[in-house]
């Protein structure tokens, strides 16, 4: 597999992905650390770590199908664009929650006394990670919506294939007008050699 394969907007769409990838395991890095200082106790913290877990393998799943079969239906726009929407859904509602317990935290860790090192190290890992949540649901909100606002643009200039592959494969080309009563249209009018399709194959 060559990355050359894939389209100009596959690139980018890809490059957003594993920059959302990147996001997550911060986020994931962040919680971790809040959590082993807490044991695991506090709620508001066990909700960042399970949803960045969660979030992480969806998004490394669906990476790895995108990249290992050529029209996997997990790539197609309305199930990435559902699939984000849902995680943003999810990254809001527990961000508000942890954001909400969180908000007795000193926003200058430098008034705790330095006495207290550790608890000092503790709250800069909040912050930071009460930071880097809400930046992931950002990612992950815009990013869908993007993705919307692109398929449907493109739906619009009648190109409604964009619906039928993956956008990592997806070549912005207008297809030949044909009579629909005298040529019937075949899978390779949509998905045929390398160049001459809606999607670019391997």
């Amino acid at each position: 597999m060559a990355f050359s394969e894939f389209s100009s907007v596959g690139k980018k769409k890809l490059g957003v992905h594993v920059f959302l990838i990147v996001l997550d395991v911060i986020a994931l890095a962040f919680a971790a650390r809040v959590n082993i200082f807490q044991e695991f106790y506090f709620m508001a913290d066990l909700f960042p770590l399970g949803l960045a877990i969660a979030t992480l393998i969806i998004l490394f799943f669906t990476l790895v199908l995108d990249l290992a079969i050529t029209n996997v239906p997990t790539a197609r726009p309305a199930f990435e664009i559902g699939l984000l929407y849902v995680l943003s859904i999810f990254w809001l509602a527990f961000n508000a929650f942890s954001t909400a317990r969180w908000r007795n935290i000193p926003l200058n860790c430098n008034e705790i006394p330095e006495e207290y090192p550790d608890e000092r190290t503790w709250c800069h890992d909040v912050q930071g990670l009460k930071s880097i949540v809400w930046i992931e649901f950002v990612a992950l909100f815009f990013t869908a919506s993007f993705i919307l606002r692109y398929a449907i643009t493109q739906h619009t200039r009648g190109r409604k294939q964009i619906w039928s592959g993956p956008l990592s494969r997806y070549v912005p080309r207008d297809l030949p007008q044909r009579n629909d009563f005298t040529t019937r249209q075949t899978f390779t009018d949509y998905f045929g050699a390398r160049g001459g399709s809606m999607f670019e194959k391997f």
